[in-house]
């Protein structure tokens, strides 16, 4: 098994017996692994899965496996396509991330798993735990879509509710994270989420025939699609597989803009006084102060990419124009359109992440 590096002070540790962030300076994880080119040539003779991709993964054997990946592309628009990234076992790209982790826990056998969510991600953790046979409790705000609720504890997980936001709910399940015998599976502090996102990157390749679009435009909350997209697109490039590098769009909602004023702002991370955090459909992605910030901006600025954020009234319209085209997201799910929707030159490709049918319509 590899080592875990911290993405702030660069401490090593091992991922069998290492607390779920840096002992040292309280950062995230990132993992010392280097993935393998994967041949083209050989992967439609393989599982119809994101494994797949075994050469480019930490860990290459499911067990935990419900079919997770290999989603459709979708044209919207001459310029914008969409992965259609909700058509998951859980209905959520969260699938990518969440099987990574149960397989890591499966193999560290912990007495308890423990994640915090506002939903998508809860529901992806409770199922693989599930698939597992592993005790899992997950921690929502108040507020959680009603039906994101029920599939979590449909999946046998306990639901804990916490008064607050998203934040209050992430430091509840922080403060459980160092009981013995816990496994935190947390999506935001844990790498391993990342190598399962990824995927979402390695498929585009794929579908487009060892080619990726001009863009791709990722929502970012806590940036765990944008961050494993950026994985992804590194590791293709520095292996021969593509010929240049994507830019990367970040999109975020305009009344929780954290990381966008961050960008525009030239700061390499979140400013000590920045724009508050208000209400939002797009409460996927409403995060005040995501760990990870520092290495979402990096990613965007390096790909020479950018941040827009969208109005409440225009993740409202997409919802709805999206579901006129055949395709019912959930208000989270739809940012991206709502931002990319009017483009008119070059090709990209938004991801659709959540089902509609979790929230229902806003």
């Amino acid at each position: 098994m590899t080592t875990y590096l911290c993405s702030l002070c660069g401490l090593g540790a091992p991922v069998a017996t290492a607390s779920w962030r840096c002992p040292r300076c309280q950062g995230p994880w990132d993992l010392g692994f280097t993935a393998d080119p994967v041949p083209a040539a050989e992967l439609p003779g393989r599982v119809n899965s994101l494994w797949r991709y075994r050469e480019a993964l930490p860990l290459t054997a499911p067990t935990v496996s419900l079919g997770e990946g290999r989603t459709p592309l979708v044209p919207l628009t001459a310029h914008v396509s969409a992965k259609l990234d909700y058509l998951m076992p859980t209905l959520s790209f969260k699938d990518r991330g969440a099987v990574m982790l149960a397989e890591l826990a499966r193999t560290l056998a912990p007495r308890r798993v423990i994640a915090d969510s506002s939903g998508n991600a809860g529901t992806s953790v409770a199922a693989y735990c599930a698939r597992a046979g592993l005790p899992c409790t997950v921690y929502v705000p108040e507020g959680t879509s009603a039906k994101k609720c029920e599939q979590i504890r449909a999946h046998g997980a306990r639901l804990e509710t916490v008064p607050g936001d998203r934040e209050t709910t992430a430091e509840a399940a922080r403060a459980a994270a160092g009981t013995p015998g816990t496994f935190y599976a947390s999506h935001v502090y844990n790498p391993y989420f990342l190598h399962g996102t990824k995927t979402y990157v390695y498929e585009l390749w794929e579908d487009l025939g060892g080619t990726l679009p001009d863009t791709l435009v990722l929502p970012v909350g806590n940036g765990t699609l944008l961050l494993g997209a950026a994985l992804a697109v590194g590791e293709l490039y520095e292996h021969g597989l593509i010929t240049r590098r994507p830019t990367l769009t970040a999109v975020q909602a305009e009344a929780a803009a954290p990381l966008a004023a961050a960008f525009h702002a030239g700061a390499d991370d979140l400013l000590d006084d920045g724009p508050a955090i208000g209400p939002t459909l797009a409460e996927g992605i409403a995060i005040p102060r995501p760990p990870r910030a520092r290495a979402i901006l990096r990613a965007v600025r390096e790909s020479g990419g950018t941040f827009l954020t969208v109005p409440e009234d225009r993740v409202r319209a997409a919802q709805r124009d999206l579901a006129a085209r055949g395709l019912f997201v959930e208000a989270t799910g739809v940012a991206c359109w709502a931002a990319a929707g009017d483009r008119t030159e070059g090709t990209a490709v938004v991801p659709l992440c959540g089902a509609g049918a979790k929230t229902g319509l806003v």
